[in-house]
């Protein structure tokens, strides 16, 4: 894993766009000396913290240490009590990812996405995450 945020966001933005702002902080999975997932942090208030994910397909990135490490970074040292993240209603499988991750849908934003559909809005709350 590394802590590097320039090299995890590159890695992010090759996926997915995602401006860069002041405080963001990224977690990566390494295989064989290569990014296969990152997880940027950003928007942290004390009590929320904004999480955006990105893997490169097909890579089984999702192992029960990298996940652990993602949820310990925002809820045991940062002490936040959510973590929320966005959507567009039209990417069913980050969808189907957050739901399996244990993320809940709390709100939709209707015609928020850039291609002009809802935005859903999903959290998972201390007391939800199972990788604690």
């Amino acid at each position: 894993m590394t802590a590097d945020t320039v090299r995890v966001l590159n890695f992010v933005q090759s996926i997915m766009p995602l401006p860069a702002s002041v405080g963001m902080k990224a977690l990566g999975l390494e295989r064989d000396g290569r990014l296969i997932a990152g997880l940027v942090y950003e928007g942290y208030n004390g009590v929320n913290i904004w999480g955006h994910l990105a893997a490169e397909p097909g890579s089984r990135w999702m192992t029960r240490e990298y996940l652990r490490y993602c949820f310990a970074y925002p809820f045991d040292e940062l002490g936040v009590k959510r973590i929320s993240g966005s959507v567009a209603a039209s990417n069913l499988p980050a969808q189907r990812l957050d739901e399996h991750l244990g993320f809940k849908r709390e709100a939709v934003l209707q015609g928020a996405a850039p291609d002009g559909g809802d935005v859903i809005l999903y959290v998972m709350r201390r007391e939800d995450c199972r990788y604690l």
